[in-house]
C-alpha cells in the first residue's frame, strides 16, 4: 500500500484494462467451446441438396431417407486438411521398413495358414499367387485388423462437396456408396473405413467394390467388410481385371543402366543389349516388356526390371514404392511360409 502513496490512481484506465481482459477471456472461452462442439453437419454443404435430387431422379432413392442420412453425416475438416497438406514422400528405405518387417511377415504366414484353401482357390481361378494376395491385404489393413474408423458417409460427403480438386471423383464414389449400401443392405451410418472412403478388408473404394467384389465363399453376399474369403477372391479378381498375367514375374533385380538416360519400357532383350540384365535366377522371357526402376538406398541404388504384373499392382495404389513393397513383402512371406511347412 505504501507504494501507492503520492501516485495518481487512474480508475478509468483500470476499468478499460479489466474490460479488455474480460472480453479476451470470453473470446477464449468461446473458442474452447467451439473446439468441443461436434463437426458441422454435412447438410450445410453447398451442392448436397442438388445431389440428393439427382439420386432420387436417377436411382429412385427415397428422398426422406437420404435427407435423414445426410442430416446425421458430418463434415470433417480433418479430412480436407489431410488432402490439402503438402505432399511428402519418405525415402524408399524408410517407406519399405514400414511394411516389410518381421511382425508383418509372421502374421502373413499365419494368415496364409488360416486361409490356405481360399488362397489356393483364388490362385487357381485368377492366376494371382497366394503371396501377392496375402501381401496386399497385409499392407492395406494388417490382414483385416485395421479397416479404418472414419464413417464412410462422412468421408465421401466431405470430399464430394468441399474438395473441388477431386469433387467429381468423390461425388461418383458417394453415388456408388449409396447404391452399394442399398444392394448389400448396409446401414449408411455404420460403415467405416479410411479417410478417403476406402472400405473393408481389402480397402476397396465403393465403385471398385461394386465392380470387382466376388462372393467367393458362395454364401449369397459379397461381404468385404467382414468376410476374409470374399476379400481374398475379390483382390485376386481385381488384379486379374487390371492385367495380371498368370505365371509371369512381377519384378527382378537387374544390373544398373549406364546408357543415355532413356529408360522407357522395352523388351528384356533390348535391355540386355543396353547392358541391363537380371541378377536373380528368375525365369524372364526375352520378348517380355519391362520397365526399369531405380530405388535410392542408403548406400547407393537398386535397379529393378518390372513387368506387367507390377503394373497391375500399381492399379491398386498408383505408387511404385507401394507396388515394390507389396512384391517384397510377398517374397518374404512366401519364404517364411515354406519354412513353416
Amino acid at each position: 500500500m505504501s507504494a501507492l502513496r503520492g501516485a495518481k490512481f487512474n480508475s478509468g484506465a483500470l476499468f478499460c484494462r479489466d474490460k479488455i481482459a474480460a472480453m479476451r477471456n470470453r473470446s477464449l472461452a468461446f473458442l474452447m467451446l467451439l473446439a468441443l462442439l461436434p463437426e458441422a453437419r454435412a447438410v450445410q454443404l453447398p451442392g448436397l441438396d442438388a445431389f440428393i435430387d439427382e439420386m432420387v431422379q436417377r436411382h429412385q432413392f427415397d428422398r426422406g431417407a437420404l435427407e435423414s442420412a445426410f442430416a446425421q453425416a458430418k463434415h470433417r475438416q480433418s479430412i480436407i486438411n489431410a488432402f490439402s497438406g503438402p505432399a511428402t514422400r519418405k525415402p524408399w528405405p524408410e517407406y519399405r521398413a514400414n511394411f516389410v518387417e518381421s511382425r508383418r511377415i509372421r502374421r502373413g504366414v499365419a494368415f496364409w495358414l488360416q486361409h490356405r484353401e481360399a488362397l489356393a482357390r483364388a490362385e487357381q481361378r485368377y492366376g494371382v499367387p497366394a503371396e501377392i494376395v496375402v501381401a496386399l491385404i497385409g499392407i492395406e489393413t494388417y490382414y483385416g485388423r485395421d479397416t479404418g474408423k472414419v464413417p464412410t458417409l462422412d468421408a465421401l460427403t466431405t470430399l464430394a462437396f468441399d474438395y473441388p480438386r477431386r469433387a467429381d471423383f468423390f461425388r461418383g464414389e458417394l453415388e456408388q456408396f449409396l447404391l452399394l449400401s442399398r444392394e448389400q443392405g448396409f446401414e449408411l451410418s455404420e460403415v467405416k473405413g479410411s479417410y478417403a472412403g476406402a472400405m473393408g478388408i481389402p480397402q476397396f473404394m465403393p465403385g471398385s467394390y461394386r465392380r470387382y467384389a466376388v462372393d467367393f465363399d458362395q454364401d449369397g453376399k459379397m461381404d468385404l467388410l467382414a468376410d476374409t474369403v470374399d476379400a481374398i477372391g475379390s483382390v485376386a479378381n481385381y488384379l486379374e481385371q487390371y492385367g495380371w498375367k498368370r505365371g509371369e514375374s512381377v519384378a527382378v533385380r537387374s544390373s544398373e543402366f549406364s546408357g543415355d538416360g532413356d529408360k522407357s519400357p522395352r523388351l528384356v532383350a533390348e535391355w540386355s543389349n543396353s547392358g541391363v540384365s537380371p541378377l536373380d535366377s528368375v525365369a524372364v522371357e526375352a520378348a517380355q516388356n519391362a520397365a526399369l526402376l531405380e530405388f535410392a538406398m542408403d548406400d547407393g541404388k537398386e535397379s529393378w526390371l518390372t513387368f506387367a504384373n507390377f503394373g497391375a499392382i500399381t492399379k491398386y495404389n498408383n505408387s511404385t514404392y507401394y507396388a515394390m513393397s507389396v512384391f517384397q513383402l510377398a517374397t518374404a512371406v512366401k519364404a517364411a511360409f515354406r519354412e513353416a511347412q
